[in-house]
C-alpha cells in the first residue's frame, strides 16, 4: 500500500493487491515469455527490443529451468508413399525398327510369267508414245481393292507406264498392285507408325516410304527386300527423288523440324541440309529442268531453291497466305499447282519469277483439316482434287470452272492420282483405307 501524491513518474494512486493475485499477474508475464524464447529459437523473425531487455548471457538460472520445464516436442505424421503405375513408352516408342524387322509376302499367283519376266516388265502396249492428246473426266467405278485396314496417305503408279500401283496407308503398310489383272502383288512390312509418303525413282525399281516412326526406307519394289534406313530424328513429311538422271540417287526429304535435308541413297550419308523454313515442310517440287526445286510449309510461305545450295533464291510470303499442304507440276507447262488450306487451288509460276498466277484459282471443293491431293492430267488439260466430304472434283485448265464432280466416298479422299497414260483413268484413297479406280 503507498501513499496518494504526486510521484516524479506521473501521480500514484492508492491501490491494494493480494499476493494470490500478484503471483497469477507474474506467471502469466513469465509464460509469455518463454514463449517468445521459443519462437527466436525455432528460426522465426525476432520481434523488435526495448532498451532495457537483458543481454542473452545475462539470463537467471531460473529463467532457464523454466524453460526446460515447458519445452514441447513436436513429432510430425509420416506420409506414406503412394502406388504409381509403372512407366511405359506407348506415346513415345520411336526406337528404330532395325535390321530385320522388315518383311514381306507376295499375294499374287506367280513372281514370274511363262517367259520368266517379273511383274515389272512393262507390257507392250503400255510403252512408246502417248496416242490421245486430251484427258477426260472419267465416269463409272471400274475396280475397288479393301486390302487396308486405315485411311490412304498416298497413291503413286509406276513411272512412265502405270501398270503397278503403289499405296501407303495409316496402317503402317505399302501395298503393291496390279493395275490391268486387278490382283494384289505385294506387301511391305517395316514401319511401326503410319506411313505418310512414297516415291518411286526413274525406273521404277526402288522406292522410299517416310513414316511417323521418323524412318525413312528404301525398298527393291520386285524383291521386298529393305535396302536401306535413313533418319535424323525427326518425322518426314514428304519424299522426293531427284529426277535428273544422273542425280536419281539423291533424293529430298521434308522434315517436321522445318529442315529439308538431302541423303545420297549410295552412301546412305546426309551430304545436304535446308533450314531457311520456320515450320514443317509439306511439299517438294522439281522445276527447271531439275536444277531448281519448290518448297512449301507450314509457316504459309513458298521458297525456291537451287538444287545442292542450301539459300533460298525466292521467297513468296504474304499475310494473304495459308499452308499449302500438296502439290503437283504441270506436266507441260511451267506452273505448279498447289492445295491451299482455304479451300482452293492455286497456280504458281515454276520459271524465274515463282509468282502466283492470280488469274488461275480453282474453287468448289473443301479440304480444310485434312491433306488432301491435287493432281494435274497427263495432258495437262483437267485440274482433280479430292474433298473432305467423299468427293472428286475436275476443273477445266484453261477457264478454271469445274468441269464435273463424283462422289467417291462416304469419307473423305485424300489421295488422287491419274494414270500416266489412259485418257480417263484416275484412282483415288479414302480415310477408310478403300481404293478406287475410275474410268
Amino acid at each position: 500500500m503507498a501513499g496518494r501524491g504526486r510521484v516524479p513518474t506521473g501521480w500514484a494512486e492508492e491501490t491494494v493487491i493480494s499476493d494470490a493475485s500478484f503471483r497469477l499477474a507474474h506467471q502469466s508475464v513469465i509464460s509469455s515469455t518463454n514463449k517468445k524464447r521459443k519462437r527466436e529459437e525455432a528460426g522465426a523473425p525476432k520481434p523488435r527490443r526495448s532498451p532495457w531487455d537483458k543481454f542473452e548471457d545475462e539470463r537467471t538460472p531460473e529463467a532457464s529451468s523454466d524453460e526446460e520445464g515447458v519445452e514441447v516436442i513436436y513429432e510430425e505424421d509420416e506420409i506414406e508413399e503412394q502406388p504409381t503405375a509403372p512407366a511405359t513408352k506407348a506415346g513415345t516408342a520411336y526406337e528404330e525398327t532395325g535390321d530385320g524387322h522388315e518383311t514381306t509376302a507376295f499375294y499374287g499367283e506367280s513372281i514370274h510369267d511363262y517367259q520368266g519376266r517379273s511383274f515389272l516388265h512393262i507390257p507392250s502396249e503400255l510403252r512408246g508414245e502417248v496416242a490421245h492428246t486430251q484427258n477426260y473426266v472419267p465416269k463409272k467405278l471400274v475396280h475397288t481393292w479393301k486390302d487396308h485396314t486405315k485411311a490412304i496417305s498416298q497413291l503413286r503408279f509406276f513411272p512412265e507406264s502405270g501398270h503397278l500401283l503403289l499405296s501407303a496407308s495409316a496402317d503402317s503398310t505399302v501395298k503393291l498392285y496390279d493395275v490391268q489383272s486387278r490382283e494384289l502383288l505385294r506387301g511391305y512390312m517395316g514401319h511401326s507408325k503410319s506411313v505418310n509418303d512414297i516415291c518411286f525413282n526413274n525406273d521404277g525399281t526402288r522406292f522410299l516410304t517416310s513414316s511417323y516412326d521418323r524412318q525413312m526406307k528404301l525398298w527393291d519394289t520386285e524383291t521386298g527386300a529393305c535396302l536401306s534406313r535413313f533418319s535424323t530424328g525427326k518425322t518426314a513429311h514428304v519424299l522426293r527423288f531427284n529426277p535428273d538422271p544422273s542425280l536419281n540417287h539423291e533424293f529430298l526429304a521434308g522434315m517436321s523440324d522445318k529442315k529439308i535435308v538431302q541423303f545420297d541413297t549410295r552412301t546412305g550419308a546426309q551430304v545436304q541440309e535446308y533450314d531457311h523454313h520456320l515450320g514443317p515442310v509439306n511439299t517438294i517440287t522439281f522445276c527447271d529442268e531439275n536444277r531448281r526445286f519448290m518448297t512449301t510449309s507450314d509457316d504459309k510461305s513458298l521458297r525456291a531453291w537451287e538444287y545442292g545450295i542450301p539459300v533460298p533464291i525466292k521467297l513468296v510470303s504474304d499475310p494473304s497466305m495459308f499452308s499449302m499442304v500438296r502439290s503437283s507440276p504441270h506436266p507441260s507447262k511451267p506452273f505448279v499447282a498447289y492445295q491451299s488450306a482455304d479451300n482452293q487451288v492455286l497456280i504458281y509460276g515454276s520459271s524465274d519469277r515463282f509468282r502466283q498466277n492470280r488469274k488461275k484459282s480453282f474453287r468448289g471443293h473443301n479440304t480444310a483439316g485434312y491433306a488432301i491431293d491435287v493432281a494435274i492430267s497427263p495432258m495437262g488439260n483437267i485440274v482433280s482434287s479430292g474433298d473432305s466430304g467423299g468427293y472428286v472434283c475436275f476443273w477445266d485448265w484453261k477457264t478454271t470452272k469445274m468441269w464435273h464432280k463424283i462422289q467417291a466416298s462416304d469419307a473423305a479422299v485424300l489421295a488422287c492420282q491419274w494414270h500416266p497414260r489412259e485418257k480417263s483413268k484416275l484412282v483415288t484413297g479414302d480415310l477408310n483405307g478403300v481404293i478406287k479406280y475410275w474410268d
